[in-house]
């Protein structure tokens, strides 16, 4: 899609919307867009920020009253790429220009590319008109890479340092580091400079001695009230209630995912997620697990707010927020 809409922009896939953890290469893939757009057709104004930087645009312009100068500055250009769109979540005054820029693009058939963390539809505070007009377009996850690519961005960039490495030492960065490039290339950089101070060649030893510290840190150590804190989020419901009795519908998917997830990620037994649920048995606990995964064999879908979603989607979302932290 990205090399479609480089070649033949406002033609198809408008507004391309892409999604996926941190580190997996948005930016990485909106910067090669921008450069391809700008190569293929020189003439066009070709705009790429981040949606903050878009919200401080506009705070300034409202501040020195100089909005139809920002609006032509906007709503002139031939592609407008958008980066960390999670930024205008709850930001309703932001919200609500940038429906607006994008609208008046997308009508004259310039091209928009967006990309953020979530998928549109778990942005919960944001404009029905907004996410609706995300959703028009192509939207599209990118997910982690596989064994392979890691392999392979291992490979090329250790060429690309000219750093002498054996293939089983490439083999154990890309096994080792499986979340997100950043730490592939972490773990690289690390072995670069091993190799700046001893002039040797890496191999699977000396990685392994190396890389075991940063290894350990990567290791992301998920509590219960770090579960407890992204459904909430997600869900916009408080943790006392998460907590509470209550039974409403409302409370008790978010806390059954909840229950689900501490299950998944953390080392506690069915009793001590109970006691951390408002003191709920441990049958409880055991019938919510079940629960959660009949749901995601069966790929049902959950409410949130007015809209719904996939089981499966929104695990993996929360996942990911769990993962980075």
């Amino acid at each position: 899609m990205a090399k479609i809409v480089a070649e033949h922009p406002g033609e198809q896939y408008n507004p391309l919307y892409y999604y996926g953890g941190v580190g997996i290469g948005k930016t990485h893939l909106l910067e090669g867009i921008h450069r391809d757009v700008r190569q293929n057709y020189p003439d066009w104004q070709v705009m790429s920020l981040t949606a903050e930087a878009f919200g401080n645009y506009y705070t300034k312009a409202l501040y020195e009253k100089s909005l139809p100068a920002f609006r032509k500055k906007f709503r002139a250009v031939d592609v407008l790429i958008v980066d960390d769109i999670d930024f205008l979540d709850a930001k309703k005054g932001f919200q609500e220009e940038f429906c607006h820029t994008i609208q008046e693009l997308i009508s004259y058939g310039r091209q928009v590319v967006l990309a953020a963390d979530r998928h549109p539809r778990m942005l919960t505070h944001l404009r029905p008109e907004l996410s609706t007009r995300f959703l028009s377009g192509l939207v599209t996850r990118l997910e982690s890479p596989d064994l392979e690519t890691r392999r392979e961005i291992v490979r090329r960039h250790t060429d690309k340092l000219s750093l002498p490495v054996t293939d089983d030492a490439i083999d154990f960065v890309a096994t080792k580091f499986s979340r997100n490039v950043r730490e592939l290339i972490g773990a690289i950089n690390c072995l670069q400079t091993y190799h700046h101070m001893t002039k040797r060649m890496v191999g699977i030893t000396a990685t392994r001695e190396i890389l075991r510290d940063l290894e350990r840190d990567c290791l992301k150590i998920v509590r219960t009230s770090d579960i407890q804190h992204a459904v909430c989020n997600l869900f916009g419901v408080q943790p006392e209630d998460l907590i509470s009795a209550k039974r409403s519908r409302n409370l008790s998917q978010p806390r059954m995912l909840a229950m689900y997830l501490s299950r998944q990620w953390t080392q506690a037994a069915y009793h001590e997620i109970g006691k951390q649920y408002g003191g709920r048995n441990h049958s409880t606990v055991m019938s919510a697990e079940k629960r959660m995964k009949q749901m995601l064999e069966r790929n049902e879908s959950i409410q949130i707010s007015t809209r719904k979603w996939s089981a499966q989607e929104i695990v993996s979302t929360l996942e990911e927020q769990l993962q980075v932290g």
